[in-house]
């Protein structure tokens, strides 16, 4: 059923005309954003203005500063003079000491091969030309933080480019490969930078996709669409126990991906884990706009979405409360969404469970870099020419945070190694891109994540501002140790916002594979400690001294607090038959899951 028709964005009297619906009414700002989007087809969505901004401040005042000169080039002198003395050891076949070390978490040089010269050499000498710049672009005197951050950025970022890693001639794995296989590695590797290339042309899914089919091998929970409108069908998924907790589950995934990455394959599925410990589980499955929906807001999808599914939960779940669950975006809509209710008498809540989700955006990691005044204008002219921003537009900033690993490592492994890493379950979820509306983005980026209202008890739903505070809910939160989207001491800071007991998680892991940490998973881990309401706040370095490490997965511990925070005696499993208009709606996973 299409419910286009009936979604009539929110009004918000303090958003500019242009983000109203009423472009229009400016055609002097529509000439702008017009050419703010054309540059940004050349620039792939990085502002040239927010860039030349943040490097004239960082050059300006280095020139202005004599002692920061004299500082770099004394390091300079000092680096050379090691390199010469290492050379002269090394030639003369003594052992000469590393000059330094990687950074913790580069794994570039981990190869026995890497310790053999000249490439020691040359790794030695990359790593302290990385070494200088980041002085080079750190403590500048006057510079503005945020464009030091940038600059140092930058500059990394052009290292990253001219490791010796990436070269055939200065990769000692890559030439040994290539001699051993008499240079079919390297014909290999070329066939496949051709056909991803040709594929990417060509609007191709990348080599392997094809292996992984939403609803036959992703997202085959057994359920069935209970509800639908224009922004989310709502799964309920079907009872694997005779008797199920009287309280249900209720997940709000991000729209920025597709739900399923907390329903990957069986025996990773979070989704399928909760069913099977004896829960009820709902679960939002968000509809990928279109141009039409450039209007669509934050409120929408707080009454759409978070407040639609919880009626109709409590639908067919009468009279019992729900577990409230939120994942990255989801679980900042759901902290709104919950704070809301508090502040005005719904005490529908159970308990709220946020997963990686931020509440407050002071210290939001790396990906504050593309997050300024210049760049939110210079996205949503992008997002003005076409209603919305396209999830390849996305996904550039995102790589160029882990360039390491998601970029140069990849290129080295399929192109000059001529291997292929296999594709598996969570790289064809990742490859099921969505797409943001303008509007909602917009308001994301600027009362969010540059405004931090929400934090700031700023932010307003139907005309008043709403509290975290206000949630007496209990609260389960999971941040990750290796997140570059909401890094865990982001996510540590609702600590701060709430007078609620908090039981929070930190488990090993990035923001997708923390998560996605099945019972049985190799090599994983978690910390855990409660926060009683009138415990005393601690700082979240002093929480992770005070939690020890536990081997295993984390959901299992998330499951018993579910149980823990239910009533004692479990109930027959509800019924989930619900139709609409006379028609039955379709089985789990629905059908806009499936939308391109």
């Amino acid at each position: 059923m299409d419910t286009r028709s009936r979604l009539v964005p929110a009004e918000n009297p303090a958003l500019p005309d242009e983000l109203s619906g009423q472009a229009s009414a400016s055609p002097f700002r529509a000439l702008d954003h017009a050419k703010e989007a054309l540059i940004a087809r050349m620039t792939a969505g990085l502002s040239p203005a927010a860039l030349a901004l943040a490097f004239s401040d960082w050059l300006i005042h280095l020139a202005a500063a004599p002692g920061k000169q004299l500082e770099l080039a004394s390091c300079s002198l000092s680096n050379m003079r090691r390199i010469v003395d290492y050379m002269a050891h090394t030639s003369l076949g003594q052992y000469a000491a590393p000059l330094t070390e990687p950074l913790p978490g580069d794994e570039r040089f981990r190869a026995d091969v890497w310790q053999t010269e000249p490439y020691r050499l040359w790794q030695e000498a990359f790593l302290l030309t990385e070494q200088w710049w980041n002085t080079a672009t750190r403590e500048v005197p006057g510079t503005t933080r945020h464009h030091e951050d940038v600059v140092s950025f930058g500059a990394r970022q052009l290292l990253d480019v001219l490791a010796p890693t990436n070269f055939l001639l200065t990769n000692p794995e890559v030439f040994q490969r290539a001699a051993s296989t008499f240079g079919m590695s390297l014909l290999q590797g070329a066939h496949n930078a051709l056909e991803d290339a040709r594929r990417q042309a060509s609007g191709q899914p990348p080599t392997g996709l094809d292996q992984f089919k939403v609803g036959i091998n992703l997202a085959v929970t057994p359920g069935k669409v209970v509800f639908r409108n224009h922004l989310i069908e709502l799964i309920q998924y079907s009872p694997v126990t005779s008797k199920v907790l009287a309280e249900p589950v209720l997940i709000v995934p991000a729209w920025i991906m597709k739900y399923y990455i907390l329903d990957l394959s069986p025996h990773n599925s979070l989704i399928s884990y909760l069913v099977e410990q004896g829960h009820t589980v709902f679960c939002i499955s968000w509809c990928n706009v279109n141009a039409e929906d450039r209007n669509v807001s934050i409120e929408d999808y707080r009454q759409l979405g978070v407040m639609a599914a919880l009626d109709t939960v409590s639908k067919i779940v009468p009279d019992h409360k729900i577990h409230a669950t939120g994942y990255c975006l989801g679980g900042t809509l759901l902290s709104i969404a919950a704070a809301a209710m508090a502040g005005t008498g719904d005490d529908r809540l159970a308990s709220v469970t946020l997963f990686a989700a931020q509440t407050d955006f002071t210290e939001p990691g790396e990906l504050q870099l593309f997050i300024d005044d210049s760049e939110v204008y210079f996205l949503e002219s992008m997002m003005w020419s076409q209603g919305y921003l396209a999830a390849n537009q996305m996904s550039g900033a995102f790589q160029l945070l882990q360039s390491n690993d998601l970029i140069w490592s990849r290129i080295v492994h399929d192109y000059l190694l001529g291997e292929r890493a296999p594709m598996i379950d969570l790289m064809a979820w990742n490859a099921d891109a969505t797409r943001m509306p303008y509007r909602m983005h917009s308001e994301y980026l600027r009362r969010l994540f540059l405004d931090n209202d929400l934090a700031c008890g700023r932010y307003q739903v139907n005309g008043r501002p709403v509290s975290i505070r206000n949630i007496r809910a209990p609260m389960f939160i999971v941040g990750t140790e290796r997140d570059h989207i909401a890094p865990w001491h982001s996510v540590y800071k609702i600590h701060n916002l709430s007078d609620t007991d908090i039981t929070f998680v930190l488990t090993s892991g990035g923001h997708n594979a923390g998560i996605v940490s099945e019972p049985g998973h190799a090599h994983r881990q978690f910390r855990i400690r409660r926060t009683a309401a009138d415990d005393q706040r601690v700082s979240p370095d002093e929480w992770a001294a005070s939690a020890l490490p536990q081997e295993g997965s984390w959901w299992p511990a998330w499951s018993d607090w579910l149980k823990a925070h239910s009533s004692p005696k479990r109930v027959a499993p509800p019924a989930m038959t619900v139709e609409e208009n006379d028609q039955a709606l379709p089985d789990a996973p629905g059908t806009y899951v499936l939308q391109a």
